[in-house]
This record gives C-alpha cells, sequence and structure tokens, in this order.
C-alpha cells in the first residue's frame, strides 16, 4: 500500500481524500496556490505544498510544480480528484515517468476515452448501444450536411474534445446548419485548442444516467447501479440521484453489462463512469465515459454503503477487486451548493463567507471545504459545497434534502440553496417527471 499521496486538487474533493486516506493510515500532501492557503485541504494535509499564484494554469495546471512537489515530499502516488488533470493522458504518463502512480487510468485508457468519436468507435465495436452519427469527425461543412440528412434531423454537433456543454450545437435544419458548424469549431477550438466536431442524432427530451464502474489491474471489472443526472443547466448538472426514478431492474441489468463491456473493451482501470442517454422508451444510448472519480459519487456511496476513494487508491495499490456488482438498496439525492445567484442568471457570487452553519442530523452528509470567515476565490469553479441525503424511499430523502437545505446558512455571498428548496417543492420534480430539458421550462422568479 503507498506510503503518502499527494492530492493535486483543492477544495471539497481534495479534503475528501484526505479524509479516506487518513482512515486507511496513509499520509497526504496537499497542493495548493496562493488563493487557497487558508482553505481545509491545506490545513487537514499531513503537508503542504505551494505550487503557485491563483490562475490555474499556474498552478492546479501546472505539471511540473506538482511533479516537483510529489519529489520533494516523496509521495509514491497522486490521485488528481475531479476537473483539473484528472483526465489529462500527460500527465498520468509523466507520473508513471518518474515512478510515481496515478490513482486513476493509464494514459493509453484516458486517450481512447478522452476523444468522444474514437471512444464512440471503441463502444460500437465492443456492443455498446450508441447513437446514430457520422464516422468519425466531420470533415467538412458539405459532408456534414450531408450525414444530418442521411441521419435525419435534429442533429447534434460536439466538439471531440469537448466538455461541459462548450463546442455543441443542435441543428434543426439545413439553413441552421453552417452558423452553427462554424460557431461550434470556434467555440472548441478556443476552449480546448481543438475544432474538431462530430455529430449525432439528437435525442429529444432524453434522460442523463451514467453507471458507475471500477476495473482492476487484472482485467476485472464490475459495476456499482446508476446515477440519474438528468437536472442540468447548459449542460451542467445541478442534482443528482441514485436510483434514477426511471429505471427498472431489466434497464439496470443491460445498462450495468453495456458499462462493464465497454470499460472491458479499454481494460479499464480505476473507478470511471459510462455516461447514456435513455430515451422515453427505455433505450439507452452512449453518450460518453468519463475516467475519473465524479462530483457525483456520494450519492452512490450512500445508496451501496460504499467508498468509492478507497477503491481507487486499493486498485491503484495493485488490490484486485471482488468482481461482484451492486444495486441500491437506499435512495440519496445530491444537491451542489454554488457560489452564485440562481435568480440572477447563475452569476458568480466570490467573496468572504460571514456566518456559516451546516445542517445535520440522521441521513444528512456535508461534503464541503468551506467555513465561516473563508473567502471564495474568483478564480476557480464555483461549487462550495454538496449536500447529501439518504433515506430508504425517494419521497423519505427529498423530505430530508429540504430539511436540511432550510437548516443551511450561508452568509455574505449569494448560494444555489434557495433553488434548491424551490425545486424541491416541484410537483414534476418531486413526482420523478423530468428529462435534461426540465430546467428550460423551471420558473426561476424569486
Amino acid at each position: 500500500m503507498f506510503k503518502k499521496i499527494l492530492i493535486a486538487n483543492r477544495g471539497e474533493i481534495a479534503l475528501r481524500i484526505i479524509r479516506t486516506c487518513k482512515e486507511m493510515g496513509i499520509k497526504t500532501v496537499a497542493v495548493y496556490s496562493t488563493a487557497d492557503r487558508d482553505s481545509l485541504h491545506v490545513r487537514f494535509a499531513d503537508e503542504a505544498v505551494c505550487i503557485g499564484p491563483p490562475p490555474s494554469k499556474d498552478s492546479y495546471l501546472n505539471i511540473p510544480n506538482i511533479i516537483s512537489a510529489a519529489e520533494v515530499t516523496n509521495a509514491d502516488a497522486i490521485h488528481p480528484g475531479y476537473g483539473f488533470l484528472s483526465e489529462n493522458a500527460k500527465f498520468s504518463a509523466i507520473c508513471a515517468e518518474y515512478g510515481i502512480k496515478f490513482i486513476g487510468a493509464t494514459a493509453e485508457q484516458i486517450n481512447s476515452m478522452g476523444d468522444k468519436a474514437s471512444a464512440k468507435e471503441t463502444m460500437k465495436i465492443a456492443g455498446v448501444p450508441t447513437i446514430p452519427g457520422s464516422e468519425g469527425l466531420v470533415a467538412d461543412l458539405k459532408s456534414g450536411i450531408v450525414t444530418a440528412n442521411e441521419i435525419g434531423y435534429p442533429v447534434i454537433l460536439k466538439a471531440t474534445a469537448g466538455g461541459g456543454g462548450r463546442g455543441m450545437r443542435v441543428v434543426w435544419n439545413d439553413e441552421e446548419f453552417e452558423p452553427a458548424y462554424d460557431s461550434a469549431r470556434q467555440e472548441s477550438g478556443a476552449a480546448f485548442g481543438n475544432d474538431g466536431l462530430y455529430l449525432e442524432k439528437y435525442i429529444e427530451d432524453p434522460r442523463h444516467i451514467e453507471i458507475q464502474v471500477i476495473g482492476d489491474q487484472y482485467g476485472k471489472v464490475c459495476h456499482l447501479s446508476e446515477r440519474d443526472c438528468s437536472i442540468q443547466r447548459r449542460h451542467q448538472k445541478l442534482v443528482e440521484e441514485a436510483p434514477s426514478p426511471f429505471m427498472t431492474p431489466e434497464l439496470r441489468e443491460r445498462m450495468g453489462k453495456a458499462a462493464i463491456a465497454g470499460a472491458q473493451a479499454v481494460k479499464y482501470e480505476g473507478a470511471g463512469t459510462v455516461e447514456f442517454l435513455v430515451d422515453k422508451h427505455r433505450n439507452f444510448y452512449f453518450m460518453e465515459m468519463n475516467t475519473r472519480i465524479q462530483v457525483e459519487h456520494p450519492v452512490t456511496e450512500e445508496v451501496i454503503n460504499f467508498d468509492l476513494i478507497k477503491e481507487q487508491i486499493k486498485v491503484a495499490a495493485g488490490i484486485p477487486i471482488s468482481g461482484k456488482s451492486y444495486e441500491p438498496t437506499m435512495h440519496a439525492i445530491e444537491c451542489r451548493i454554488n457560489a452564485e445567484d440562481p435568480f440572477n442568471n447563475f452569476r458568480p457570487s466570490p467573496g468572504k463567507i460571514t456566518h456559516f452553519h451546516s445542517p445535520g442530523g440522521h441521513g444528512v452528509r456535508i461534503d464541503t471545504h468551506v467555513y465561516a470567515g473563508y473567502t471564495i476565490p474568483p478564480n476557480y469553479d464555483s461549487m462550495i459545497a454538496k449536500v447529501i441525503c439518504v433515506a430508504q424511499t425517494r419521497e423519505e430523502a427529498l423530505n430530508t434534502m429540504e430539511r436540511a437545505l432550510s437548516e443551511f446558512v450561508i452568509e455574505g455571498i449569494k448560494t444555489t440553496i434557495p433553488f434548491h428548496l424551490k425545486l424541491l417543492k416541484d410537483p414534476n420534480f418531486r413526482a420523478g417527471n423530468f428529462t435534461t430539458k426540465f430546467m428550460e421550462s423551471f420558473d426561476f422568479a424569486e
């Protein structure tokens, strides 16, 4: 087992990893930018190393500085968390080159799933259902229009190196294709340094359901049930839950087998998530695979009583998995609490937290790195906490969440707590009647 792990991340996920390491008897190293010197992950790690100024490119994306910190502290492994370098094949390869274990997928696995066009082809070969679309990247405007007509409108253009909804455009007819194609290429090139696009049939009003998988170094893969991530805004997830209210035992079995087959096709190692779109007839289609731990991993942990971070570390250390797949025995829901004004187009709200009271009680878990007096920097993602509530039934979990959020006090900044409280009262959400389009018609008036 590892003696010391460096966490190449910040905020709540860094603190989350530190907690599991402590329970496993593993020393930890926090890295931080000058903007994060007062963050809790710095306080609770065994060692801490400043790796640069606030901009991510100079700190949390600065591979030489992170490797140097690992060498100086004699860390024998690096956990990248999510975001930043967690799906960076170059970083994974450099860690291997320096004899430091990257707790995550190999460079080859990241590359195979990171390019969405090649990932789709890999899944097709593995027998995983995929959305009809272009064979590889769209070569040019003319061929894209031809493919769109062959598939049938509506279609969606997607950046092959994309994420977070950038470089994506829905096209409803030939007249819309050229401006959508041009703007998607421009946005993709600016965001990812790669303007390659592929094209797919646009599935109207789908569910976004993902399957959590774990693979070991010996070719064995299991799944740990599903999460429903359909409540999202501009392709950014707001609420996640497990199990999905749309799920059936038969669909879970089929999706679980498909996710395992896809992961085995690339000899996947570590925790990963195979994401699917599911139509109203419960047909499912591969969307992408995230080769890292997800923000929403706690809902899976709560419904199967399983520490995913611990399993990541064990797999990276060469310990085989049991191979057993899991089904949920409880119901869990997670609300992402962001430092944003939900009634002002989710405008970011960095600043000093003047008062902070965290909810508690049976079935309530809070993952956060903030506290009263903490100043939220403007340099990073606006998520400051996750509230996870678990109960025997979905209705009970929703009631617990409503109670917990009503107790959650964060003053000095705007947060998304009022939005979540309003969402929890929505009759369609309460009934489980929602798709990825749900937020488009949600009333954001205070």
